[in-house]
């Protein structure tokens, strides 16, 4: 079986690939993640797993590499990462009773052939209305400065919701394993 490596340095992708039972090591890529003029956020996911996993690739010989990009999307808008408490307010505050779109773009590349697979796996979270008071309690608690969107759907964070709607709600976290597993299993890896 080739060499698997998962092409992030996020511990909830890691978190969630060692569901499988498999053996991997982690690289992290070293990319330039700016979007590009005009491009929209399923072109961005879909480009930017795309370059994370051939920088991988790059540093490796024979190895099946895993990377994905997520981004959420509000009224068209990109949301980022907010970095800060004041932008993880304004995240929550305008997401607050609407519905935020996220898309994860995951790859799965063979480096000895430079053969790749490419998806992107949609997501709606549908936001309840949320007071002043409840989002400071959350960021308080959770401090998600890291995380698209302001929020950890693993933790506290769902206590935001309305509800959610999608075919796997790992993809909420950043790594689709069901679109993954069958990726795995036409290079011949079987989960199961």
């Amino acid at each position: 079986m080739k060499n698997l490596i998962l092409g992030s340095s996020s511990p909830f992708r890691r978190e969630l690939l060692d569901r499988l039972g498999l053996k991997y090591r982690c690289i992290s890529p070293d990319i330039d993640e700016r979007p590009h003029a005009d491009e929209n956020a399923e072109a961005l996911v879909r480009r930017l797993a795309l370059e994370k996993a051939q920088a991988v690739a790059r540093q490796t010989q024979d190895a099946l590499i895993i990377a994905s990009d997520q981004v959420a999307v509000l009224d068209g808008d990109i949301i980022g990462k907010p970095l800060s408490h004041d932008n993880a307010v304004k995240q929550l505050q305008r997401a607050s009773g609407r519905e935020v779109v996220f898309l994860t773009g995951l790859c799965l590349l063979d480096s000895a052939s430079g053969r790749h697979q490419l998806e992107v796996a949609p997501f709606r979270v549908h936001f309840r209305k949320l007071s002043e008071g409840m989002i400071e309690r959350y960021l308080r608690r959770e401090q998600p400065y890291q995380c698209a969107g302001s929020f950890m759907s693993e933790g506290l964070g769902i206590a935001l919701f309305e509800r959610l709607e999608g075919d796997d709600p790992n993809s909420l976290i950043g790594l689709p394993l069901i679109r993954l597993i069958r990726m795995l299993e036409k290079e011949g890896i079987e989960v199961l």
